[in-house]
């Protein structure tokens, strides 16, 4: 009897679909699928992203209900491969809890950009190791509404860019740089250098922030929920400062500090 077994059948071949449909079913939250491109979806990301000339676009996939919201028409008539589909074509890559709103475009993702690339901007906002995709998308859409120019985050220990993040930015996303640097110490002497004043939140700070402000360029930096900022970084930035709260609880999600301190320092910066 031959030992060699057939292979390429079609009940392999469908057992092969039910494992790639249950895999992009139970992806983890801020994961990337394996192609290496970014899943974005949601009316204001993906209208955001078809806006933004530096995006490369790769497959877009929206149902007829998205159409009009999201100003196209029919035939659809884009640079790169696009399709009308049912809501249940597009639940099965970002799975059924996401919000999608009937559409989504495959991108390849955004290149980071080096310190050096920051221009004369005054505020900008620093994440020590805030890792939660929500978190970071959040705190994007609040630093564009608030003018912020860039993000600056590190290399390891950050969210990559992925549809949860995105969705949570509402297209904010392609509307900041985002910086990466490898040393975030290193990286707040090179903003000191720049005149920067570089405030770390801390809800033990020394003092208000509202009377913390001293130069007319801030960098605003933010540690994780639960850690806050590393030890190193608290030794490296030029003040440590307090969102004052009167009542039982004493501090805020990352990303709700984020968004006060941001109005605080615009109030100082006069814009």
């Amino acid at each position: 009897m031959s030992s060699d077994r057939k292979t390429g059948t079609p009940k392999d071949s469908h057992y092969a679909r039910l494992r790639r449909a249950h895999r992009d079913s139970t992806r983890e939250e801020g994961e990337r699928p394996d192609d290496g491109l970014v899943r974005l979806y949601g009316l204001h990301t993906v209208r955001a992203a078809l806006d933004n000339p530096a995006r490369k676009s790769r497959r877009l996939l929206v149902t007829r209900n998205a159409l009009a919201r999201l100003d196209l028409s029919e035939p659809l008539s884009l640079p790169f491969p696009a399709e009308i589909v049912e809501p249940r074509e597009i639940d099965r890559l970002t799975g059924s809890d996401a919000v999608h709103q009937g559409a989504l475009l495959e991108v390849e993702p955004l290149r980071p950009k080096p310190l050096s690339a920051l221009g004369d901007t005054n505020l900008v906002l620093v994440l020590d190791q805030v890792t939660d995709p929500h978190n970071v998308g959040a705190i994007m859409r609040s630093a564009v509404a608030f003018g912020a120019g860039a993000l600056i985050t590190t290399a390891r220990h950050s969210p990559t860019e992925t549809g949860v993040l995105a969705k949570s930015a509402s297209g904010a996303l392609e509307h900041i740089d985002h910086i990466e640097v490898r040393n975030l110490a290193d990286a707040l002497g090179e903003l000191h250098a720049a005149g920067f004043q570089t405030i770390g939140l801390d809800s033990e700070g020394p003092a208000e922030i509202e009377r913390s402000f001293s130069e007319p360029r801030i960098a605003l930096v933010l540690g994780a929920e639960g850690k806050g900022l590393r030890q190193k970084t608290r030794e490296t930035v030029s003040t440590l400062a307090r969102l004052d709260m009167p009542g039982a609880i004493r501090s805020l999600n990352v990303s709700n500090a984020a968004a006060v301190a941001m109005y605080a320092a615009r109030k100082h910066l006069g814009a």
